[in-house]
């Protein structure tokens, strides 16, 4: 019996030394790594040195980064020191359709290395605002730029009419009371000169907030609301509104894609394209007979040479339609040899603050760079960051010809997109490479992804062999569709909140995170224009 008690004794002992003893050592070592070390490398992999990254011997040093933070806060400063309070003359909004934060980043890594701005970021003043619908948390194009032109939220959908219009209402989106006044019109009852610059079809979504009133933004055209049950008649379609209601019929430069929308299906264009309407009209030939009738010198062009031969010292009024439907992506223009054929976004803007330039009154010109968003939709980042560069290269041009003491340019988007920069890559890796690390399934990835579209159908997954190997797939070309995570047809628009730069008199308004459609407002009491001007101010 007492030595069963001693043995049961000296048992008990020895596990309670043993459990001290295990308390007290380290983690538990698994091939040379503590656990919680082996949890920060899954979370934080050690990767490979790149062999092509060489450090810049600046960038090496302390002093260099105390430096270049000494210039950015003399520049605030400076900034600070001096406020611009001038009256603005001349606005320009600058609109990246879909360019969401991650975009603008993206490009970037696509201008050559992290550290590079793209060149809106320089503009001292920035902002984000909230691109939320009133019935929807992610927006479209059309119900954003009612926000951004108007000051008014609205329905998805909808363009330049209030919340009480839902889509495709044909008897309410009629009702003149719904409708909006846009930033155009407050310019063009100022005496103000106004215009549009696009990428896409002038009756698209957002350029079609600048003039119109809908309760659905696809009926571009007659046949299209027909199409929705609804009339012709009581619903006038966005390309007969723009020759004929007006705040389209005063715009002094309209330029952007769509001459489909504009004739009917038994018409052709100028290569051949056939129409679009129903109604047998000509709303071109209406058009330039309206300036006819005006005594004024209207010039209807169709090519970058007809755009070139124009002497815009001579013309009040200026139509270009480049395209049946959209103008092609940025990119696309070199790699099909049509930068012969039609314009850039550069250079249709050069022409229309060439035009608008002479008014001693001012103007209001909105510019869009449309074609960004659709190669989102598509997963096509490549051509996304293609037209972003190109869209700034605009914008540069627009500063350049302008003088920041009486012309506010305001960059912003309508809203986001669902891409990612995800991974580990290193400082200057091709932004449309993989990522260096590979996925437990020892599969690569792509650095750029998006949270759904076709890019999952067409190089993320397989039902037959599951993840798909882009080992020895060329993702650098330009119709490459990165990784997606869920299979859509379309990838969908982000609801995050994007970014506003702003850049000449009023520029410190934009700071902070506000409405989008608080945009309008500023930019008008910029300019002493529209409701929002000094003696309409509730201060």
């Amino acid at each position: 019996m007492q030595k069963t008690f001693v043995l049961h004794t000296l048992c008990a002992l020895l596990a309670l030394v043993a459990l001290v003893s295990a308390a007290a050592q380290p983690p538990k070592v698994r091939m040379g790594l503590t656990e919680e070390q082996e949890i920060g490398g899954v979370q934080h992999p050690r990767l490979l040195p790149s062999r092509d990254f060489v450090a810049l011997d600046e960038e090496l040093e302390t002093r260099f980064w105390h430096d270049k933070a000494q210039t950015i806060l003399a520049d605030k400063l400076a900034s600070h020191r001096k406020l611009n309070e001038n009256r603005a003359k001349n606005v320009i909004m600058f609109l990246g359709d879909g360019m969401s934060v991650h975009t603008i980043a993206a490009t970037r890594a696509f201008l050559g290395d992290s550290n590079k701005q793209v060149y809106f970021e320089k503009f001292p003043y920035l902002g984000l605002s909230k691109t939320y619908a009133m019935n929807e948390r992610t927006p479209d194009s059309a119900s954003t730029a009612t926000a951004y032109l108007s000051g008014v939220k609205a329905n998805y959908g909808t363009i330049g009419v209030n919340a009480q219009v839902e889509r495709a209402d044909c008897v309410r989106g009629a009702d003149a009371s719904t409708h909006t006044q846009s930033i155009a019109q407050w310019a063009q009852e100022a005496g103000k000169w106004a215009g549009l610059v696009t990428t896409t079809r002038v009756t698209h979504a957002s350029p079609a907030g600048v003039y119109a009133h809908t309760a659905e933004r696809n009926w571009e055209h007659d046949g299209l609301i027909t199409d929705s049950g609804c009339s012709s008649e009581l619903n006038v379609d966005i390309a007969r509104q723009l020759v004929e209601w007006s705040v389209g019929r005063d715009l002094r430069v309209i330029m952007g894609g769509g001459r489909s929308y504009f004739r009917d299906q038994t018409m052709h264009d100028e290569e051949g394209n056939g129409g679009l309407r129903n109604d047998g009209r000509d709303l071109i030939k209406d058009w330039q007979e309206d300036k006819s009738n005006l005594g004024a010198k209207g010039e209807y062009v169709w090519s970058l040479k007809g755009l070139q031969e124009t002497d815009l010292n001579k013309t009040d009024y200026l139509l270009g339609l480049f395209d049946a439907s959209h103008l092609p992506y940025h990119g696309d223009r070199k790699r099909s040899h049509l930068e012969y054929a039609e314009p850039s976004l550069s250079d249709m803007t050069e022409s229309a603050i060439k035009l608008l330039s002479r008014n001693d009154e001012g103007y209001f010109l909105f510019v869009e760079s449309g074609r960004i968003d659709m190669a989102h939709h598509a997963t096509l980042a490549h051509k996304a960051l293609e037209d972003t560069e190109q869209f700034a290269a605009a914008i540069k041009l627009a500063r350049d010809l302008t003088n920041e003491e009486d012309t506010l340019i305001v960059v912003t988007s309508d809203h986001s997109h669902t891409m990612s920069i995800n991974g580990y890559p290193y400082r200057r890796q091709n932004i449309f490479s993989l990522a260096p690390n590979l996925a437990e399934d020892e599969l690569p990835f792509t650095i750029l992804s998006y949270a759904n579209g076709p890019g999952n159908a067409a190089n993320t997954y397989s039902s037959s062999s599951g993840r798909v190997d882009l080992s020895h797939v060329d993702t650098t070309s330009a119709d490459f569709r990165f990784q997606a995570t869920v299979p859509l047809s379309s990838e969908t628009h982000g609801a995050e909140d994007v970014a506003v730069f702003a850049s000449g008199p009023y520029e410190h308004l934009f700071t902070g995170n506000y409405e989008q459609s608080s945009l309008p407002a500023m930019m008008a009491f910029a300019a002493n224009m529209g409701p929002f001007s000094k003696d309409k101010l509730n201060e």
